[in-house]
């Protein structure tokens, strides 16, 4: 509870301090076209301006890295650990949704779904319940008791979604290639984790063919 805030970027300092005005201006505009018009300004906005804001963010950025030594200096070593362990889940946690945001920008496609996915989209909206989870508590219930034959058609619609994204998945990692990502190509990635053991065995065998090549001339010797 006493963890230092992190100061505001330039940019958002101006929001904050802009988006009155600009909602007073533009009363019937959403929060996703106010925010344009904003990044719209802030863009505009002459570079003399702009280094005011920029540094006043970082008189706060100073102070704020005083704050963090001396919050950091009255924890227990459990305490420093913690914090530790909470940063490294918090950038772990952004650069999967980085890496998710970049995927969805470059058309990956969906991934293709289960028998079971199918039904549910299929059935959640009529399905009873007061809540999303006690809907798919419900649903799960119902797929679990279906039989073999009513499961059918849905498992058959899961099987040609699976021959759906294969065949999407070759175009788009087709124009990965094109594209100079190699690094979003299945096939590469499976390369780059065999690789390591691949050259491991190829060395183990050397030594041990060395080992029995020793051997050969010892006993020859003898």
């Amino acid at each position: 509870d006493q963890r230092p805030k992190r100061p505001l970027s330039a940019y958002l300092r101006f929001v904050m301090d802009n988006r009155p005005a600009f909602r007073e201006r533009n009363p019937e505009a959403s929060n996703v076209e106010l925010i344009k018009k904003l990044a719209g300004a802030w863009k505009e906005l002459p570079a003399s301006q702009k280094q005011v804001y920029e540094e006043a963010r970082k008189t706060d950025w100073k102070r704020y890295g005083e704050q963090m030594a001396a919050y950091k200096a009255q924890l227990t070593p459990a305490q420093a650990a913690a914090l530790k362990e909470e940063r490294r889940r918090q950038l772990a946690k952004r650069r999967s949704i980085r890496a998710k945001r970049e995927l969805n920008l470059l058309g990956k496609p969906k991934r293709a779904r289960s028998g079971f996915n199918i039904f549910l989209s299929e059935n959640f909206q009529q399905s009873e319940g007061i809540s999303p989870v006690a809907k798919l508590k419900k649903l799960f219930d119902t797929w679990q008791k279906m039989s073999a034959s009513q499961k059918k058609p849905y498992l058959q619609l899961a099987e040609d979604d699976k021959v759906r994204y294969q065949n999407e998945m070759k175009s788009w990692e087709a124009k990965m290639i094109e594209l100079g990502r190699e690094d979003l190509v299945r096939s590469k990635k499976e390369k780059l984790k065999k690789k390591p053991a691949q050259t491991a065995k190829p060395a183990a065998t050397a030594k041990a063919s060395s080992g029995g090549r020793k051997a050969k001339l010892k006993k020859s010797e003898e």
